[in-house]
């Protein structure tokens, strides 16, 4: 293609004859090839590695391109130049990436289990991988160069894929266990021992003397010396004038993407491609402050999005599975199935055995150290345009990579069931236990907009006594395909650093609740849930589970806008609210936020805010009244108890109740406060105009407190789950600046989900944060809410 644009097709020429309307239809046809398959595999929880190689795959001469026409227009020979620099482009600053998300201090801070299993994960699978070698020269790969393709082999079995197995790590909800975190850190080092053994490989494969490949490693050696000496300080100086809470300078990323491209440049003069420098470049970048997170920012969008899929087609375009046909070839791919799962898993479940890890996590750590992915497609791609594998062992090489990788989420689903152990609490309800006792409020958020009315609220319900309030506070955030997301888990469970998915909310984040604990009396633990939005309630319900939680505050799916207005933020977090209203093990508030007190916390002894409890009746309305009695106690709250007359027949224990609770309030505060603060209302409204006439005539009080299902006809059509009085309050005929609280009570027989928390079995064993929570009111908590492991033990 000697052009790059056309004149276009009015003037009577192909677009597909010209290099970029050409590549920019094949970057869309790949795009929607691979994301389409990535919705599809996405029921059975595979990573997105899976449906890029299938996609790369179906693209190329194994399916659709065993059509010459289509071939020849979308794909043709003339095209692969451009194709495949792009492609390798895009892999080189993706490389860059990973190198990024493998911490140098952590890996040298690898526990000794760990490093025993990754050095047994590579030592006998590439001893396998040797073996398997001799096979494949017996048969199909007569003509390989003797002791490259032994290295290579070795390599292509002993890899585990580091980005993929923190994806699957955390889509199993696993990343931050003890399971996790010692998968984790062998895959580092595993990842790091395979470039160097791949480096090797490259240089054995070269067509000159072993005086060349001996000059290429040395010469390796060189660069790495070099780069440390010369390059590394000016990263370190880069890094550390980039401060927390500030912008990093436009040149810092500039220069850093240049010394990528630069390092590419050296190591492929070298003779040992150019991701080596690409890849080394990332791993030496210092992860401390935000700088890493700010290039991974800069680069991820535009190369994971577009440009890293194009390397898969090309690969998929040298795969022809057309090429294993015969007995034979079938079962060499058995063989090396057989041979790369046998030494992975073998290795890895050995040598746990040896540590005594219990079996089931041994036969778990193996299965995930098994984990293939884009290294592995490296591996292939270079030992084939070395000429070390033909197209053959090329395409058997790549269905092998392609299966150890598929069957690993599903066998570790179904190997690996931590059990959740039930957590025998009793205090459920806020309307429950000890009135003087301790009560502990999960409560969740999604941005630092949030923040502020929270504080607010919590500090409005702490009590009067020093700690009887405890507060989880947890950051919810989405798991996103980004890199960053898989660098935000560990980044959390490294320091303890929860608040950081932005680098500019971070600060403010922090110095919220660290300055909420100094002035008031309430606990504060801060937390973080990274998972998918569709499953980001198991990590709510198990925390408030673990946690001993007596009430889960979670916020409104939608967002005030500046006109009064809401706007959804989506509905897979409307789905969130759903859910943990259906399956909590405690109850469940949500908190509509208009802006109580403002945009900022207000300190506790300027805390003046108006509540307006409305009681129609009912369990939820019972537990509503519960925590505006504990509102009462804060001397600059005023609450007042509206009490509406239900629509709707009421068993006679459940008038009686409302009565007993009515009239508890009644006796116990209003008449012990004397300074007006407290006021009980019986209003006579009945019909549906006339509530929401009265409900208006309380539109000035700061805070609305109901219950979430109480015995009264709905108040606006289709209410959502807010309930029948709920949802009038947040709809745009309620004209208020009020934040509202709507309040679900815990009841195990309307909430069979949560049946599992049997509060009659067993305690577990404490962990060391439980006895911190217990003993001392610190706020610097390193938790993320995650099952507990099995393997806390010999860990």
């Amino acid at each position: 293609m000697a052009k790059v644009a056309s004149h276009g097709a009015f003037q009577g020429e192909s677009p597909l004859h010209y290099a970029l309307p050409l590549v920019s239809l094949q970057i869309c046809l790949v795009v929607v090839v691979t994301r389409s398959l990535a919705y599809l595999l996405r029921p059975l929880r595979q990573p997105r590695v899976i449906a890029e190689i299938i996609g790369g795959i179906l693209l190329g001469p194994s399916a659709l391109g065993r059509s010459s026409k289509f071939l020849n227009a979308v794909f043709p020979p003339s095209s692969m130049t451009v194709l495949e620099t792009l492609a390798n482009l895009g892999l080189l600053f993706f490389l860059f990436l990973v190198g990024l998300e493998l911490d140098l201090g952590a890996i040298r801070r690898t526990g000794r289990k760990a490093l025993a299993i990754s050095l047994s994960g590579i030592a006998l699978p590439f001893a396998f991988g040797v073996g398997t070698s001799f096979a494949f020269r017996a048969t199909v790969s007569k003509d390989a160069p003797y002791g490259p393709f032994l290295v290579f082999m070795g390599v292509a079995l002993s890899i585990t894929a580091f980005p993929v197995l923190a994806r699957i790590l955390t889509e199993l909800k696993l990343l931050t266990t003890d399971l996790g975190r010692m998968a984790m850190s062998a895959a580092a080092v595993d990842d790091v021992t395979a470039w160097i053994l791949l480096a090797l490989a490259i240089a054995l494969s070269g067509s000159g003397s072993p005086i060349i490949s001996l000059w290429v490693l040395l010469t390796s050696a060189g660069f790495v010396f070099a780069f440390f000496l010369f390059f590394r300080p000016v990263l370190v100086w880069m890094a550390r004038r980039s401060l927390d809470g500030e912008p990093v300078k436009e040149v810092y990323v500039v220069a850093t993407l240049a010394i990528v491209l630069a390092a590419g440049f050296v190591t492929d003069f070298i003779g040992i491609h150019a991701l080596f420098g690409a890849f080394f470049v990332g791993f030496v970048v210092p992860k401390d402050g935000p700088f890493a997170g700010v290039l991974i920012e800069k680069v991820e969008e535009l190369i994971s999005g577009l440009f890293l899929p194009l390397y898969f087609v090309s690969s998929g375009l040298k795969t022809n599975v057309a090429t294993i046909s015969g007995a034979k070839s079938w079962g060499l791919l058995v063989l090396v199935i057989a041979n790369a799962c046998i030494g992975k898993i073998g290795g890895a479940v050995i040598t746990c055995l040896l540590l005594k890890v219990p079996v089931r996590e041994a036969v778990t750590i193996g299965f995930l150290m098994n984990t293939k992915g884009l290294v592995e497609l490296v591996v292939l791609n270079i030992g084939k345009d070395r000429k070390v594998l033909n197209d053959e062992a090329f395409a058997i090489m790549v269905l092998m990579a392609l299966f150890t990788t598929f069957i690993t989420t599903p066998i570790v689903m179904a190997v690996y069931k931590p059990a959740r152990p039930a957590v025998p609490y009793k205090r459920r309800t806020v309307d429950g236990g000890d009135a003087d006792g301790e009560l502990r409020v999960l409560a969740c958020f999604h941005t630092n907009r949030n923040i502020p009315t929270l504080l607010n609220l919590v500090e409005s319900s702490r009590g009067t006594r020093r700690h009887r309030l405890v507060m989880y506070a947890m950051h919810l955030v989405e798991l996103s395909e980004r890199s960053s997301a898989i660098s935000m888990v560990q980044r959390a469970r490294r320091d303890g650093m929860p608040f950081f998915n932005s680098r500019d909310q971070s600060g403010q984040m922090v110095v919220a609740f660290e300055a909420f604990q100094q002035l008031s009396a309430v606990r504060v633990r801060p937390m973080t849930a990274i998972s998918d939005l569709d499953t980001i309630h198991r990590d709510v319900i198990d925390s408030a589970a673990a946690k001993r939680a007596a009430i889960v505050v979670m916020p409104y799916h939608k967002m005030l806008q500046n006109d009064g207005s809401f706007q959804s933020l989506g509905s897979a977090y409307h789905a969130i609210n759903k859910r943990v209203l259906r399956e909590a093990p405690c109850s469940v508030a949500v908190l509509v936020d208009r802006g109580l007190g403002g945009h900022a916390q207000v300190s506790a002894r300027n805390v003046s805010f108006t509540v307006a409890m409305l009681f129609f009746g009912g369990p939820d309305d019972r537990e509503a009244l519960a925590y505006a009695t504990r509102m009462v106690e804060h001397p600059g709250v005023a609450v007042t108890l509206s009490r509406f007359q239900p629509n709707r027949p009421l068993p006679d224990e459940e008038r009686d109740a409302d009565e007993a609770a009515v009239e508890a309030f009644k006796c116990k505060v209003v008449g012990a406060v004397k300074d007006g603060t407290v006021r009980f209302e019986e209003q006579e409204a009945c019909t549906r105009e006339e509530v929401i006439e009265t409900i208006n005539s309380l539109s000035m009080f700061n805070v609305l407190v109901v219950g979430r299902m109480p015995p009264t006809a709905p108040l606006v059509e289709n209410p959502d789950e807010l309930g029948p009085v709920g949802s009038y309050l947040v709809s745009p005929a309620f004209k208020t600046s009020a934040s509202v609280l709507v309040i679900k009570r815990y009841d195990p027989a309307t909430n069979p989900a949560s049946k599992r928390y049997d509060p009659k079995a067993r305690p577990p064993a404490a962990t060391g944060e439980d006895v911190l929570d217990e003993l001392t009111g610190a706020s610097s908590s390193s938790v993320v809410p995650v099952a507990r492991s099995p393997m806390s033990d010999v860990v």
